[in-house]
């Protein structure tokens, strides 16, 4: 029996669940396991408030619980990782949050780690993630571009913003990777390591890349 790993846009905009589906796709090997993009028809367009956060979190473990007969691992493909924790409590196969598996990624790849965000505002719930985390003292800094997730299907405007964040991390902050705050954000993932000349993390990838583990090495 084939092996499927579902991957969840907790929003409601299908352009991002669109670029999660593109970005996956050097993670698509023969063999399997498939990687299948899912977008959460009762999230907001964008999760950018804490109350976003909140208000997802039951249909996003309903979505799951209703697919655990099917699918071998989930990823919750929103960088506040929402429901991440309700999730792991309605099935017993890996469910990864891509906030978590972006930053653990990013540990491995530099001393100090630069974080993008879509907002400002997006910023204070991140930082108590990262506190949760206990790696606030690898963090140079967090910086937003501005923009709402819906923004960010503007390819120039987009690019510009997150080359112009990811200079000042890495020139102003001394970041040594920079990780992606959004998903929204994945399609400009090489696009940005080139301009800015560190490692940059695609957090979708690195939890569909530990996820492709997971499943892999189960029951071996």
């Amino acid at each position: 029996m084939s092996q499927r790993i579902l991957v969840i846009n907790p929003n409601s905009t299908q352009a991002v669940t669109d670029g999660i589906d593109r970005a996956l796709d050097p993670l698509r090997l023969p063999g399997g396991p498939a990687f299948e993009c899912a977008t959460l028809a009762e999230g907001p367009p964008g999760i950018q408030t804490q109350r976003d956060v909140d208000g997802v979190v039951g249909p996003l473990s309903r979505l799951i619980a209703s697919r655990d007969h099917d699918c071998d691992g989930f990823v919750i493909a929103c960088y506040s990782d929402p429901g991440l924790h309700s999730a792991r409590e309605v099935t017993r196969k890996p469910v990864l949050g891509i906030s978590e598996c972006g930053v653990l990624t990013a540990l491995t790849l530099g001393h100090r780690f630069g974080v993008i965000a879509i907002l400002a505002g997006s910023i204070p719930r991140h930082l108590r993630y990262l506190g949760a985390m206990g790696v606030m003292d690898r963090l140079a800094a967090e910086l937003p571009v501005g923009l709402q997730v819906t923004e960010l299907a503007d390819v120039a405007r987009t690019r510009e913003r997150l080359i112009a964040t990811g200079r000042q991390l890495v020139n102003e902050h001394g970041a040594h990777v920079v990780v992606m705050g959004c998903a929204g954000m994945a399609q400009y993932r090489k696009t940005l390591e080139d301009a800015i000349g560190v490692p940059v993390v695609e957090p979708t990838q690195a939890a569909a890349g530990m996820a492709l583990a997971r499943v892999r090495l189960a029951g071996v």
